[in-house]
């Protein structure tokens, strides 16, 4: 049995690698503050808690704990690379680190994307940090073998999270008959991947002496355009057909520069990536959760409780702003 050290545990795509974790029956132990509401940690896992950003608070948790697997989950910066080598570099036969898709060439010059893309985000500062986070444990794996398994998600979603900005405040426009935006004209191809599908992959790495050293992404091979992915959440929460705007992603950055960050960076790219690698290093890999159905999921927890239904007031007010402004000039011009 492996003795695990998943470092966070509970987040959107780590919950589902957690929960499979201990049916699987490995010895698992998370290091973090505590539960999530919405995501609480299994009983059977050990619990440890510590502020992962303070060495000090980590080492007292852990004791003379050693790891045949560490995994970082919430690893954002070189500075957290540096502090996870000084405090398991004789802890664990390997190091899992969570990267980006996101950090692949942007835009990509050819599809699919394998992981012998470049890394190139010229924009998005999160994914440049990654890809820096990145360099610090390839060079640590070549100057002293660290043994470190580097693993690129795509876009990941369970339950909790709609694949728009502004999340369930998107759905209550469509609901209510109100347009939502788009961006670019919602043709450009997106994969998005059911936390549940993407454990199945990872897990399968866990403890797998032929991914030290290796790099591999983790999605669905279900590609959708952004028109479609909209129109199925619209359907999910029983809107035939929502009415879609489509503003350019460049004049979205004017109004959010966070969400342009992440569409210039990201999203508004086509991303359709080849999942040989992973299916090679985990046969029999597949992932089996078709986004409308995971959009049912979303729908159905949210509607579940009306406390989660949220409207965010500024966003929405924001998005009547970027369309009457946008058709206005269209008028004109």
């Amino acid at each position: 049995m492996n003795k695990v050290l998943f470092i966070g545990g509970t987040g959107i795509i780590s919950s589902a690698c957690t929960q499979l974790a201990i049916d699987q029956g490995i010895d698992l132990y998370l290091l973090n503050r505590g539960q999530t509401s919405h995501r609480p940690i299994p009983k059977k896992a050990k619990s440890l808690l510590a502020d992962v950003r303070d060495s000090s608070s980590v080492e007292a948790a852990i004791g003379s704990l050693a790891f045949d697997v560490v995994v970082d989950w919430i690893a954002f910066t070189p500075d957290h690379i540096k502090q996870d080598l000084e405090l398991f570099r004789e802890r664990t036969s390997q190091y899992m680190f969570i990267s980006s898709a996101s950090a692949y060439q942007t835009p990509p010059s050819h599809l699919p994307v394998t992981e012998s893309t470049l890394l190139y985000n010229p924009i998005w500062k999160y994914s440049q940090d990654k890809i820096a986070c990145e360099d610090s444990l390839i060079m640590a794996y070549r100057n002293e073998g660290f043994p470190v398994t580097i693993v690129r998600p795509s876009h990941t979603y369970d339950r909790t999270l709609f694949p728009m900005r502004g999340g369930y405040t998107m759905v209550h426009r469509m609901r209510e008959g109100k347009p939502v935006i788009v961006h670019g004209d919602g043709t450009s191809l997106w994969t998005l991947t059911h936390h549940r599908d993407f454990a199945k992959g990872f897990n399968g790495l866990i403890g797998n002496q032929h991914a030290i050293g290796e790099i591999v992404h983790i999605t669905s091979d279900e590609s959708l355009t952004w028109n479609q992915i909209y129109t199925i959440v619209a359907n999910a929460a029983g809107v035939a057909t929502p009415d879609l705007v489509h503003i350019p992603s460049e004049l979205i950055a004017s109004y959010d520069p966070d969400w342009g960050a992440s569409l210039l960076g990201d999203k508004s790219h086509s991303m359709v990536v080849d999942n040989s690698k992973i299916k090679r290093l985990v046969p029999g890999f597949e992932a089996t959760i078709p986004f409308w159905q995971g959009a049912k999921e979303i729908i159905s927890w949210y509607d579940d409780d009306p406390a989660r239904q949220v409207i965010d007031k500024d966003f929405d007010l924001m998005i009547d702003n970027i369309i009457q402004n946008y058709k206005k000039a269209q008028s004109k011009s």
